[in-house]
């Protein structure tokens, strides 16, 4: 019986000492156990270089794992590969688009390659695709011609031909500008709602803070959690924030008083508390002795970024 099974949660995707050793002796994934609930937005989050890609292409059945398990839509993989992968969209590495076909026609072409697919149906298809990503009024001008966000979203077309239970995207806003992710978020957020769930890699912490509800936590290839955003941010310290006009003065004192990480910006000093066991009157009332005006004083709700550096002692990029 399977952990899902014991919880009675239904999930989409489950590894099970899920590994990847390449020739040469790379370890790219060791020991992968992650649990992807259905009806969830789950981010798969680390720096470039932390085994997501690689997980993503064993779960898609692309490459074959060193050892451990994993099931797809409740079906091993890569063995039920031709079962499972008719009901995942998938971009991967970004979209693989004709150039010098339209919009229209890119997806014509990926949808007869479709055996499965009613030819009698694919105008039908590939408008609805079209309206759903928004690019209905681009649908006639070359591809080569779209932006990358444009490129994007025609990518996901293709991978909503077919109504599809599971979306898996890799690092959906790579190169993108601020409006292209934002469409690509709104987009992701809208096919939650309709009930897909979206597994979706980044090495943004903003992106899966804005659209996720679930996410692990890669780093060198090894999980180091997962769970539901807002618990793995709670499991974070959040920072120490004082407002002053005194921030010269509060830095030094917090600094004397065992603060770590201190920074100031206009008239706010955050940093770390030393330790768990700290009491913040006792700080405050140390501000105040000092000759400190404090106009407020207290700790910042924890981000996914302060759980990451909590998790690793390190940070990435965070942009977004």
């Amino acid at each position: 019986m399977t952990a899902a099974m014991q919880t009675g949660v239904e999930t989409v995707i489950e590894t099970r000492g899920l590994t990847k050793r390449y020739r040469g002796g790379q370890l790219a994934v060791d020991g992968l156990d992650l649990t992807v609930p259905a009806g969830s937005v789950f981010g798969f989050l680390g720096p470039n270089g932390s085994g997501k890609t690689t997980t993503i292409r064993m779960l898609m059945g692309l490459i074959d794992p060193t050892a451990g398990s994993a099931t797809v839509l409740g079906r091993p993989m890569p063995r039920a590969v031709r079962t499972v992968l008719p009901q995942v969209g998938a971009l991967i590495e970004g979209p693989a688009l004709y150039g010098f076909l339209n919009g229209r026609d890119n997806l014509l072409r990926y949808d007869s390659a479709d055996p499965s697919a009613d030819p009698r149906t694919r105008g039908a298809r590939v408008a609805a695709a079209l309206d759903r990503v928004g690019l209905t009024s681009a649908a006639g001008k070359k591809a080569k011609a779209y932006s990358l966000g444009m490129k994007q979203r025609l990518g996901l077309a293709a991978a909503l031909l077919r109504p599809r239970r599971l979306l898996v995207l890799d690092e959906p806003t790579n190169g993108l500008d601020p409006q292209g992710m934002r469409e690509i978020r709104w987009l992701v957020r809208e096919l939650a709602a309709d009930g897909t769930t979206v597994f979706l890699s980044s090495h943004l912490l903003d992106e899966i803070e804005q659209v996720c509800t679930h996410a692990a936590v890669m780093a060198q290839g090894r999980l180091l959690t997962q769970g539901p955003v807002a618990d793995l941010a709670a499991g974070a310290r959040g920072r120490l924030a004082v407002v002053t006009p005194d921030t010269g003065d509060a830095a030094r004192l917090l600094k004397e008083l065992g603060v770590t990480g201190l920074s100031v910006e206009q008239d706010r000093v955050t940093g770390e508390l030393p330790g768990a066991d700290v009491e913040l009157a006792e700080l405050s009332a140390a501000l105040v002795h000092g000759g400190v005006r404090v106009r407020g004083f207290g700790i910042e709700r924890a981000s996914l970024e302060d759980a990451f550096v909590a998790l690793t002692g390190e940070g990435f990029d965070v942009a977004g």
